[in-house]
């Protein structure tokens, strides 16, 4: 049987590999917005799709951070990328800290765009029935989107984020991706990582704010950064795109490595499924 790679799209050619995880309510698309603008001559990034969402829709699993960092892994191993950075966005984040926890030695940096902290995200009562229930009613997602970008944003823009993530996951899996990004705690095992660690933040953001991970991200990362977007809420990409790039690809120039050693890759937008196949 063949083994399961996470389906994946290349972009760019570059020396500095980069691998992109995506958050709770989307798919590998989710960073569409800031696709065109990328540096595509010092980085190559492979965007995923976690189990449950896009092109691994269908796919069974345990739906955990765990599992979701054992995928990245594997595929990593797959890509021949000895040594890579990473970008999550929220439960994408916490992923990425599972990365960093699992291997150290093969991250050069981490980066977190409001990203779970490693000690999980308790929710309250009402704000745990309105996430739990977002699993199977269309309007707690828009709820959601709504409170975590400051009640800003555009009706129309609301209702295509809330379509494009009902398209695109699987409801029992985006239930039980809850249970992990928001009950698990795992800081212990990142607590003291010597990863250079920045978490980018929204002002608009009223619960994974820059005060949140600042107690948090600059506990355990020794050495950490913490930035806040001010015009940004929890989704930088399609908020401000092109402040989050330049955020994000100075903070990673930064690394003084020139490569990793892996194979050259050199693909742009190309597309893999987990049997090695294009996926659409």
């Amino acid at each position: 049987m063949t083994p399961f790679v996470l389906p994946h799209a290349l972009h760019g050619g570059g020396p500095h590999k980069v691998i992109a995880v995506h958050g709770w309510l989307a798919d590998r698309s989710a960073f569409d917005p800031v696709l065109p603008d990328l540096d595509r001559e010092a980085f190559q990034y492979a965007l995923v799709d976690l189990r449950g969402y896009g092109a691994a829709r269908a796919e069974p699993g345990a739906f955990t951070t765990a599992e979701g960092a054992a995928d990245v892994l594997a595929l990593a191993d797959r890509l021949g990328w000895q040594r890579f950075s990473l970008v999550g966005h929220s439960m994408g984040g916490s992923v990425a800290q599972r990365v960093v926890a699992a291997a150290p030695r093969r991250v050069r940096r981490l980066v977190g765009v409001s990203p779970v902290p490693a000690s999980g995200l308790p929710l309250p009562p009402p704000q745990r029935e309105l996430f739990s229930a977002a699993a199977h009613v269309s309007e707690n997602r828009r709820t959601i989107l709504d409170l975590t970008t400051g009640g800003r944003r555009p009706a129309a823009w609301l209702d295509r984020m809330v379509a494009r993530s009902l398209e695109r996951s699987e409801p029992g899996a985006f239930r039980a991706w809850l249970d992990s990004w928001a009950g698990e705690d795992f800081a212990g095992e990142v607590t003291g990582s010597a990863v250079p660690a920045l978490a980018v933040t929204g002002a608009l953001d009223p619960a994974l704010n820059a005060e949140l991970t600042r107690r948090t991200w600059l506990r355990w990362f020794a050495a950490g950064q913490v930035v806040e977007l001010p015009s940004a809420g929890h989704y930088a990409m399609d908020e401000t795109p092109l402040e989050l790039i330049r955020t994000v690809e100075d903070f990673l120039r930064a690394d003084g490595d020139d490569g990793d050693g892996g194979s050259p890759g050199g693909t742009d937008g190309a597309t893999a499924a987990g049997d090695g196949t294009a996926a659409g």
